[in-house]
């Protein structure tokens, strides 16, 4: 059997600046002492190991959900020379394998290099074609720019007030059908290109049913992050709190919610014959509403934590996606609820322009973003929960 590598040897090359060479430093110092190993899921996964590629180490940051107990709990971290600080560390390790999977590359490039601007960009860009496909500011844009569009679906004219409350008499509805399609297919397959990359790097086996079923009862319940008796994590400090699992909770289930009620949008008006508005009585008004309130508590929550949190265990290089990320879901639900304040007045037209394009710019960000950690993390769980045989 394989020996782990000495700690001497460890501590002597700490210079090295490669994260992935760092955390592995850290795995192999909290093989040796395992003070650590009844906090999550994470220490007896590192247990199985004696030594770490990439590739283990991309698994052990996907299934980490830096509660950062292990933080507080260890003698080894800094100021101690050994440097344990597996938050910090799993969470550049975790941002690197986003960019090592993503699909395709330049987009993920842009998207890390400067999310701010990139993001910004794109939702300036979105919402100028928004605006000229539906209000025809001039004959030389419309029959240019979105000539093909205005050919195939129309030009209609935004309405203001006269619309009451109509979104399709502001954007034709096939143009916004198809450009959320397009969008949405190619998303769809950015992200699985992705995430079945990662399975296959992490080498994913043994799934049957009753591994799928717990690993979704745990990524559903958020289990790592309730800590020992249900008493929370020490995140964003020392003190443990329940506050950062329910903003979770939050943000998860309003953003359910926000699809249910894109769906039953879709259903009503597609099968029943009941096209928008709808009264915030039906389904589809109720769940958006249910949802949307959720989303900007949520969001909020974790952005102001993020904001408040122990440097200590938080890695300033990953941290700039987190929060545009965040801020995105925020500006996407808290448009949508400031849509249906406005949307039988002057102010629906823009209103609308501005949330189909922050909807749209947040779908583009998904593969490039923290919330591919939502579906790594759940391979990563039913990678565990596979080889634990449960």
């Amino acid at each position: 059997m394989q020996q782990t590598q000495p700690i001497w040897t460890i501590v002597e090359s700490k210079e090295d600046s490669n994260i992935y060479t760092i955390a592995t430093r850290s795995c192999v110092i909290c093989n040796s002492c395992r003070y650590c190993e009844g906090l999550c899921a994470v220490f007896p996964a590192m247990e199985k190991y004696r030594e770490f590629s990439d590739k283990e180490i991309d698994y052990l940051a996907n299934l980490c959900h830096q509660c950062s107990e292990c933080f507080y709990d260890c003698q080894y971290a800094p100021p101690h020379e050994f440097g344990v600080s597996i938050p910090t560390q799993f969470a550049q390790a975790r941002k690197e394998s986003y960019k090592k999977y993503v699909f395709p590359s330049f987009l993920g490039k842009a998207f890390d290099s400067n999310a701010w601007l990139t993001t910004i960009l794109l939702v300036v860009a979105l919402f100028v074609g928004f605006f000229g496909a539906s209000s025809g500011i001039s004959s030389e844009v419309s029959n240019g720019i979105f000539g093909a569009f205005n050919a195939a679906f129309g030009n209609v004219e935004s309405k203001g007030i006269e619309s009451q409350g109509n979104f399709f008499a502001v954007i034709p509805y096939n143009y916004m059908v198809s450009v959320f399609s397009l969008v949405s297919i190619f998303v769809f397959i950015a992200l699985i290109a992705g995430v079945v990359r990662f399975a296959k790097a992490i080498e994913l086996r043994g799934v049957n049913g009753k591994v799928f079923m717990q690993s979704l009862k745990d990524a559903l319940s958020l289990r790592y992050l309730g800590g020992h008796k249900s008493e929370g994590c020490t995140y964003p400090n020392e003190k443990r709190s329940n506050v950062r699992r329910i903003y979770h909770h939050f943000t998860a289930y309003g953003f359910l919610f926000c699809f249910i009620a894109t769906s039953l949008a879709a259903f009503y008006h597609h099968f029943l014959h009941l096209s928008a508005p709808y009264d915030i009585t039906q389904l589809p008004k109720l769940f958006g509403f249910i949802g949307g309130i959720l989303l900007c508590i949520g969001t909020l929550g974790l952005f102001v934590l993020k904001l408040v949190a122990d440097k200590e265990i938080v890695d300033k290089e990953s941290v700039s996606m987190d929060y545009v990320f965040l801020f995105m879901l925020f500006i996407v639900s808290f448009s949508g609820l400031f849509l249906m304040v406005v949307r039988e007045s002057a102010m629906l037209s823009y209103a609308l322009w501005f949330h189909l394009s922050t909807i749209l710019v947040f779908f583009l960000m998904i593969p490039y973003s923290k919330f591919v950690h939502i579906f790594y993390r759940f391979i990563a769980l039913l990678k565990y929960n596979a080889e634990e045989g449960h």
